[in-house]
């Protein structure tokens, strides 16, 4: 342990050193443009929340088929991640986001042209594909270019970009509602996309991609792009040490002993991101509004946009706080709130009369609290975390594999929401995501570590699930 001990604290010092000497104008564009996939992940996302009102009149959707519309970009996105976490370690990370971005303009352009309900299906399936990509990518991407103590702020930009995107989304559909133009609404997308890959196309490889590649030359051109000679040497002296072991092209090895505990957390703290509920608002809100009484479609959009624009607001909040007062404070604040809002709103639905005020009034506040809290919480630290706990030799596979998780359970949550409140009621639903928020509490407290201001190579050496 104390050999242990020593070697975190030299790497630590080490990534201090290079702090000191990291031009941060670089790294903040680097961080603004990946986020960009972060936008057009979060708009993609949250367009069909008001574009499926319409798209369910203009092809006779029964309920059933409404979740699939809704669910297959979650497949697409599943093997967009499984295969894009291989495809950023085979050909980099910078043209794994070139790939994402063609095929997001792709998408974008196929769903408004959709003659027919399988038509639209395809070109959602294709914008999942897109997501995956950028989602396994970009945080990836970020990280092994931050410096350690703004690490978790440049990787929240991702996130903040996210809920951005959804604002986006609503914003847009609020304004195109009243128009029935939900064609234009998934079209608006295909602006950002095409940006995107032209802003990609500004930015330089991961040193530290191309540094497992052999290519070190090329590796040390773009270190210097953003630091000085020192900081230069200091931080390829970290990489050469990181990449003592070679990069695994197997996906066996995120089951070997050295980094299953990196699995269990990325993997198990994007599944539960995913099952305390926060895509149901995301791809639902006007439904559960309309199940709370307000009954216009324009007035449950509009809800629905306030609960967007709080959420871009509050990950301000972890964007200022994650790398001041850690990861873990903020989690165990935030999804205790996330726990108090569901338990109102469930209560709320079952027995409204008792808190004197309107359902739709109470729901607005429920989901705004709710999302308050998972904004400055699990919605920004569930990527930083993904990012930081993987050994770089696996980075890419195992990023890929907590994508596929929460991926997975978002398709799960996603494609049973409605049959849930069908079959258990509104307010049983909300309780069994405010249960597994109790669970989250307890999966932060023993298995989530600390990771802020730790330099990358040793929170991946020895994940610390007893970090305060």
């Amino acid at each position: 342990m104390t050999v242990l001990a020593n070697r975190e604290a030299t790497l630590s010092n080490t990534a201090a050193d290079a702090q000191t000497h990291v031009r941060h104008g670089f790294i903040l564009k680097v961080s603004l443009i990946a986020g960009l996939g972060g936008i057009l992940y979060g708009f993609d996302m949250g367009v069909i929340a008001a574009a499926l009102i319409f798209v369910r009149e203009s092809f006779s959707l029964s309920m059933r088929m409404e979740a699939v519309v809704v669910s297959v970009v979650l497949v697409g996105a599943m093997s967009g991640a499984l295969a894009g976490g291989a495809i950023a370690d085979i050909i980099g990370r910078r043209a794994t986001l070139l790939w994402g971005g063609g095929i997001f303009v792709v998408g974008s352009l196929l769903a408004p042209a959709s003659p027919n309900v399988a038509t639209l299906i395809v070109a959602r399936m294709l914008l999942g594909v897109a997501i995956g990509f950028t989602s396994v990518t970009a945080p990836v991407y970020v990280s092994e270019l931050a410096p350690p103590r703004s690490r978790g702020t440049l990787i929240g930009l991702y996130q903040f970009a996210l809920t951005l995107g959804i604002a986006l989304a609503d914003l847009t559909g609020y304004w195109l509602a009243g128009r029935h133009a939900w064609r234009l609404m998934f079209g608006i997308g295909a602006l950002p996309a095409a940006l995107f890959v032209l802003l990609i196309l500004t930015l330089p490889e991961s040193p530290r991609w191309l540094f497992a590649q052999n290519r070190i030359g090329e590796a040390e051109s773009v270190l210097s792009s953003y630091t000085d000679a020192t900081g230069s040497r200091l931080l390829l002296d970290e990489i050469r040490s990181a990449l003592q072991t070679p990069m695994e092209r197997r996906w066996s090895a995120l089951w070997s002993p050295a980094v299953r505990g990196s699995l269990l957390i990325g993997v198990g703290f994007t599944v539960l991101q995913q099952v305390t509920g926060i895509n149901t608002i995301i791809y639902y809100g006007p439904r559960i509004f309309s199940l709370a009484g307000i009954t216009s479609n324009e007035s449950a959009i509009f809800a629905t946009l306030l609960v967007a624009v709080t959420n871009v607001l509050a990950t301000i909040i972890a964007l200022v706080l994650v790398d001041r007062v850690g990861r873990k404070p903020l989690l165990y604040v935030g999804v205790s709130g996330m726990t108090v809002s569901l338990s109102m709103l469930a209560y709320s639905f079952h027995n409204s009369a008792a808190l004197g005020a309107s359902p739709g009034v109470i729901a607005t506040v429920c989901l705004m609290v709710y999302i308050t809290c998972f904004a400055f919480s699990m919605g920004p630290i569930a990527w930083i975390l993904v990012s930081e706990v993987f050994p770089l030799r696996v980075r890419g596979r195992g990023v890929a594999a907590a994508s596929l998780g929460s991926g997975a359970s978002n398709f799960v949550v996603s494609l049973t929401f409605l049959s849930l409140i069908k079959v258990a009621g509104n307010s049983m639903t909300f309780l069994i995501y405010a249960a597994f928020c109790i669970v989250t509490l307890l999966f932060v407290r023993f298995i989530v570590p600390e990771t802020m201001g730790r330099e990358l190579e040793s929170i991946s050496s020895v994940p610390n699930a007893t970090a305060p």
